[in-house]
């Protein structure tokens, strides 16, 4: 809750004017706790995973089309009752999980005497864009670097065979399959998301921004489809739909494409080296039947002049 009963005790306060966003902030949550700020990821998280699929469940529902080129494995495709029991179990998981761990996480962020394990502030003045930008940068780098090792243990023998197989039940994922995951999974794997804001202690809205864009990241990921339009391909190292699809292809036996975000963890301790491998002999094979289409369409060119 901030400590200012009106805007001008703000502005004095910080010794200048407020921003139009500090003024909407300020609107919103001056008579609002903070633990009723931070049980907004709740909401959030029950909107994403409801409603960013969406397009992707549409695009899948359609079954032929103008997308169908960019389905990374064109041969399987889910039903709507099959997508839809997914979202139904993935909801499930949220409310006897997710959503209870977010209210009982709260502690962690409160101040324990001298000690400050996460320290998000919900206060005034709001953070500048570039500081967010740099927070959220370390949030995907450390949430990217603990997940993978993370990771790496569930497919080792016992991890996947008592957790992590249950996410894999979807050997061609779908966007919704994305928060998809036994129960000790999404426990285990809530660890690195808090690591960053523990790391680079930042606003209320940076750790929203940042449960909300992880979320998004994972499903797009998920999605099934590699768009050449996608927005993430121009950021450096990431992985995306393509890269993790392998991952889900191979299965259990998959010791290749761990990284939940970015690669350079895959390519540094070589678990990429399936992938790569894969992609260079697609890539040959493609070349030869360029080359076959080419002195094919030479000879029925040649017929037609004769």
């Amino acid at each position: 809750m901030l400590p200012y009963a009106t805007l001008k005790e703000a502005a004095t306060a910080l010794g200048r004017n407020l921003t139009f966003a500090e003024t909407l902030w300020f609107n919103y949550s001056a008579q609002k706790s903070d633990y009723f700020l931070y049980c907004h990821n709740i909401l959030f998280l029950f909107v994403i995973f409801s409603v960013v699929p969406l397009p992707m469940l549409v695009i899948e529902l359609l079954g032929s089309g103008s997308f169908d080129k960019y389905k990374i494995q064109p041969k399987v495709r889910l039903s709507f009752p099959e997508m839809f029991g997914c979202y139904k179990d993935v909801m499930r998981m949220f409310f006897l999980v997710v959503g209870p761990l977010q209210l009982v996480s709260y502690p962690s962020i409160k101040l324990c005497g001298f000690m400050q394990l996460i320290g998000i502030r919900t206060g005034l003045p709001l953070p500048s864009g570039w500081e967010i930008f740099v927070q959220l940068a370390v949030y995907f780098m450390v949430e990217d670097y603990t997940n993978y090792w993370i990771h790496r243990f569930l497919h080792g023998k016992w991890g996947y065979e008592k957790i992590h197989r249950v996410h894999h039940e979807y050997s061609a994922p779908i966007s919704y399959a994305a928060p998809y995951a036994h129960w000790a999974e999404v426990l285990i794997l809530g660890i690195p998301s808090f690591l960053g804001p523990a790391v680079v202690p930042g606003h209320m809205i940076t750790f929203w921004l940042w449960i909300a864009l992880r979320q998004i990241e994972a499903i797009e990921t998920h999605s099934g489809y590699d768009f050449p339009w996608t927005p993430t391909k121009y950021i450096p190292f990431y992985g995306g739909a393509d890269y993790h699809d392998y991952h889900h292809y191979v299965g259990g036996q998959s010791q290749s494409n761990f990284a939940s975000v970015f690669t350079y963890c895959d390519f540094i301790y070589g678990t990429d080296k399936g992938y790569r491998y894969q992609k260079k002999v697609l890539s040959k094979m493609k070349e030869e039947l360029r080359g076959v289409g080419e002195k094919n369409g030479g000879f029925y060119q040649d017929l037609k002049s004769e």
